[in-house]
Parts: C-alpha cells; sequence; structure tokens
C-alpha cells in the first residue's frame, strides 16, 4: 500500500505536506510558507527572468556575510535606485 504524500488540514482543508525523512506530515506556518533563494531562482526561470552574475555575487556574499533582510533591502534598492 502506498502511503499517501499529502493530506488535508481539518481546520482550513487545505493540504499537508508529507517529510521526506520522517514521513510525518509537516504543520504549515502561521503566515503561509516562504520561497527561499533556490526555488525563486526556478520559479522566475519559468517567467523567462535570469538573474546576472553580478546579482548571484551580491545574493551569495549577503548569504557569506549574515545580511539582515533591511541591510539586504537597502543594498539592493542602493544597487538599482535611479541616479538623478
Amino acid at each position: 500500500m502506498k502511503k499517501r504524500a499529502v493530506a488535508r488540514e481539518a481546520s482550513s482543508g487545505r493540504f499537508l505536506p508529507r517529510d521526506a525523512e520522517t514521513g510525518q506530515f509537516k504543520e504549515r506556518a502561521a503566515g503561509g510558507f516562504k520561497v527561499g533563494p533556490e526555488g525563486m531562482v526556478k520559479l522566475n526561470a519559468i517567467e523567462g527572468i535570469f538573474q546576472s552574475s553580478e546579482s548571484r555575487k551580491m545574493f551569495a556574499e549577503f548569504e557569506r556575510s549574515g545580511a539582515s533582510p533591511e541591510e539586504r533591502r537597502r543594498a539592493i534598492v542602493a544597487r538599482h535606485a535611479r541616479k538623478s
């Protein structure tokens, strides 16, 4: 008998994914789900949007330095803001 990959959440009827290692169903976070950097690259590729090598280096540096979300936003805005 094959294990079901998902189950329905009792309160909302949404599907719950099964953890690949333990086989237990995972509870969802209160705010929904988050897509990580690798997931965003894949989603953007579907739309034909690709990161430049400079952007990949910038995001790698964020990871190395442990930059906070606010620090990341400031750096991205500073890089892409229009110069007047």
